[in-house]
């Protein structure tokens, strides 16, 4: 048992960290500023959940890592895409909007998606890799998804607050600067990592 909390504490706190200012943040308000508060803490836990668990069994079963380089390539183009459909922007009729806000599963679905693309390569996944080779997988995955949530929640109640207070035209072109932001670090990450 001892092991076991040892890796969650150490996880929990070098994810914590590491995810603040994190584009991962970003996308957690932009979302927080679009979406209801738990379809996007929902999708981003599932896809933390599921990066992590991928990352421990690399780090502690095979001890490799995937060609992080091509992932945050297609991701950065992903991301870049992302942008340009919030430009564009959607109009929802009356009827579409209250259906929006009583279901969820588009967003749960929308933010699983995009947080999967963005965490795999990105720092936290490498650590919860590199954490995983020294302490035990299941404290490791449980700690890095607790930690990165906790940081990523602290995105969504400031994003909240700001959906709140900005004018919609607002958000949405927030919005799309901060996608492609989120994918001109991505593919430049992976251009470097090919060089």
């Amino acid at each position: 048992m001892e092991g076991f909390l040892v890796a969650l504490v150490v996880s929990f706190g070098v994810i914590f960290v590491a995810e603040l200012g994190d584009k991962s943040q970003l996308m957690a308000l932009t979302f927080a500023t679009r979406f209801k508060t738990v379809p996007v803490l929902i999708g981003i836990t599932v896809a933390t959940a599921v990066v992590h668990l991928a990352s421990v069994a690399i780090g502690y079963g095979l001890g490799a890592a995937l060609p992080t380089e091509w992932i945050s390539l297609v991701a950065g183009v992903a991301f870049l895409g992302f942008g340009a459909w919030t430009l564009r922007g959607d109009t929802l009729t009356e009827e579409e909007k209250r259906k929006a806000e009583k279901t969820s599963k588009s967003a749960i679905v929308a933010v699983s998606v995009a947080f999967f693309l963005a965490e795999l390569g990105d720092k936290t996944m490498l650590a919860t890799i590199t954490l995983a080779t020294q302490y035990g997988w299941f404290g490791t995955w449980l700690g890095s998804t607790i930690g990165m949530v906790a940081a990523d929640a602290l995105a969504i109640v400031v994003g909240r607050m700001l959906g709140r207070r900005l004018p919609e035209k607002t958000i949405k072109y927030g919005a799309a600067v901060l996608f492609a932001i989120c994918g001109l670090w991505l593919i430049l990450e992976a251009v470097t990592q090919l060089t």
